[in-house]
């Protein structure tokens, strides 16, 4: 399949017309193996894929770059990961029990589990990572106090001295009681393990200062471990011979994180993996490069704008329903995209087992949108712009692209709202004076993408009116409130997938974003690399283990 098949012809009026629509997941295999650039073909046995400049923040749970994360994915694999459908399966794990009331979660460990020094990893490392995890001190984003189990709380505000609700019940199985059920629980503390032996040696309880010396010394179970860091050029891995699912065939992983065009150092050879922008014009750029193997896969992050819920405009959920029908998401998507994104309808990816397409996305309906203005209202002025109380409807959209394709965006919205009686006004910035804006409440439109979403409640916590981001501050709605906590009260898949459709129902009634596109991701493997199996929800990190380099004819 070309990129060709992103449209069709269609006959409207008596005139032809192209038709964007969605192209669909598709895997192409190299057609010339052996036109291999001679600098990947002499590389022998490692790989190297293209990689944005991480933090440095190698020891899981305590970075805030994503990019960290991904060097932390080559070395740290969970108790319990997620499979390309979204679905929990064991790593580290073998296998776990959740009692018939869901309060207690046991997990049982693989046989001869070792850290890639070939120290031993046992439940008690397990519960040193938990109990770290609750400290008073701990100042990461990996938040456990959502699982409720019994005592962390009491060890993270007061002054107990262990958590009662952790029991190592020998080396391999390890037992964990909530005081309420939450189906996050399995995958939350069935996470990435940190060696007591290593991370814990000093450590005490409200301390966790002495932590920052290890960052670029992780020590970790994965099927790569870790050799060196060299900030602007690489970072380099090597086969772990002591990892559980046997020690990799490819001998040396690098993470090249070198500026410039991922493009032309594919294309001369320099990475044999990278990832580009799903777009027409790349994968056909791809095509043309006859030693690519493509992936082009949908991601399980999506695109939106938030609303500024503390601000008075959009305090009435059909002023917010009217932004939403006002704005013709379909011909930005098919402009900007043509073809290689999908218009979203909730707050979830089409490949997850919470995804629904019986819940229609809002239609381009400016009549509508104005009914909606006027009934709140906004009354149209003498120069078209609406007015309330003497005050214009003039919005200020928070963005961080610059680049042309967000023209599209902003051409089409200011047209689109002009229509419907808005000011819609434009303000650019680098992303950290964003979010510092934002978090200051200077905005009343942002746009944002999600991170990759293994778990459908990372998409509607922030909905949730406990929770303490600054996005969505000012959101409350009890019966939203009600039916996100009911997504996570049990662990059944089905059970848990018709309560996010109810709950998807709802949000349209009290809309607190307004959802973009699902996003379509793009990949390349020169053929002389076998088993990258990118997926939505993790990447590329349960590939890692398969890699091997074979000879192309």
């Amino acid at each position: 399949m070309g990129a060709d098949d992103s449209t069709r012809s269609v006959e409207e009026n008596g005139e032809n017309e192209e038709e964007p629509t969605v192209v669909e997941d598709v895997k192409v295999k190299a057609a010339d193996p052996s036109s291999s650039p001679a600098l990947a073909s002499n590389r022998g046995n490692t790989v190297v894929v293209g990689l944005q400049e991480p933090g440095g923040i190698f020891t899981p749970h305590f970075n805030t770059s994503g990019y960290d994360g991904n060097v932390q994915a080559v070395m740290f694999p969970p108790l319990v990961d997620i499979n390309e459908k979204g679905e929990p399966f064991g790593r580290l794990a073998e296998d776990w029990d959740i009692s018939e009331d869901e309060l207690t979660y046991t997990y049982y460990l693989r046989d001869d589990l070792k850290f890639d020094d070939g120290s031993p990893l046992t439940a008690n490392d397990v519960a040193f990572t938990v109990t770290l995890l609750f400290d008073p001190d701990y100042p990461g984003t990996t938040d456990l106090t959502e699982t409720n189990l019994v005592g962390g709380l009491d060890y993270k505000e007061g002054d107990a001295d262990s958590i009662a609700g952790i029991h190592v019940i020998d080396d391999q199985t390890i037992e964990f009681q909530l005081e309420e059920p939450n189906a996050r629980a399995l995958t939350l503390l069935g996470g990435t393990v940190l060696s007591e032996n290593y991370y814990g040696e000093k450590y005490e309880k409200g301390d966790l200062d002495y932590m920052s010396d290890y960052h670029l010394k992780p020590l970790g179970a994965g099927p790569f471990k870790f050799e060196a860091y060299h900030p602007g050029e690489e970072i380099r891995f090597s086969a772990n011979e002591h990892y559980y699912n046997g020690k990799p065939e490819v001998d040396t992983f690098v993470y090249r994180t070198t500026e410039g065009d991922s493009q032309q150092f594919f294309q001369t050879g320099e990475l044999d993996y990278s990832g580009f922008v799903a777009t027409k014009d790349n994968f056909e750029l791809l095509e043309a490069m006859e030693f690519a193997n493509i992936d082009l896969y949908t991601s399980s992050n999506y695109s939106y704008i938030a609303f500024n819920h503390e601000s008075e405009v959009f305090k009435d959920p059909n002023v917010r329903i009217a932004f939403n029908l006002g704005l013709d998401r379909q011909a930005y998507i098919d402009a900007r995209f043509q073809g290689y994104a999908q218009l979203a309808n909730v707050p979830v990816s089409p490949i997850s087992w919470a995804y629904t397409d019986e819940i229609e996305a809002f239609p381009y309906d400016p009549e509508e949108a104005k009914r909606l203005l006027d009934e709140a209202g906004w009354k149209e002025g003498p120069d078209g712009i609406r007015e309330k109380d003497g005050q214009k409807l003039t919005v200020y959209f928070f963005t961080t692209d610059g680049s042309g394709s967000n023209d599209i965006f902003v051409t089409l919205a200011q047209e689109n709202y002009k229509d419907i009686g808005v000011d819609f006004q434009i303000e650019q910035m680098d992303f950290n004076a964003l979010l510092a804006r934002v978090d200051n409440g200077d905005h009343d439109l942002v746009s944002f993408s999600t991170t990759m979403q293994p778990d459908p409640h990372i998409g509607v916590q922030a909905f949730h009116s406990s929770h303490t981001g600054n996005t969505f501050r000012g959101y409350k709605n009890e019966e939203i409130d009600r039916l996100i906590e009911a997504s996570v009260a049990v662990s059944d898949l089905d059970a848990r997938a018709e309560a996010y459709h109810e709950l998807y129902e709802k949000l349209k009634e009290d809309p607190p974003i307004i959802l973009l596109n699902y996003n379509k991701s793009l990949a390349a493997t020169n053929a002389r690399v076998e088993g990258f199996e990118p997926n939505g929800f993790r990447g590329i990190s349960l590939s890692l283990e398969n890699l091997r380099v074979v000879d192309t004819p």
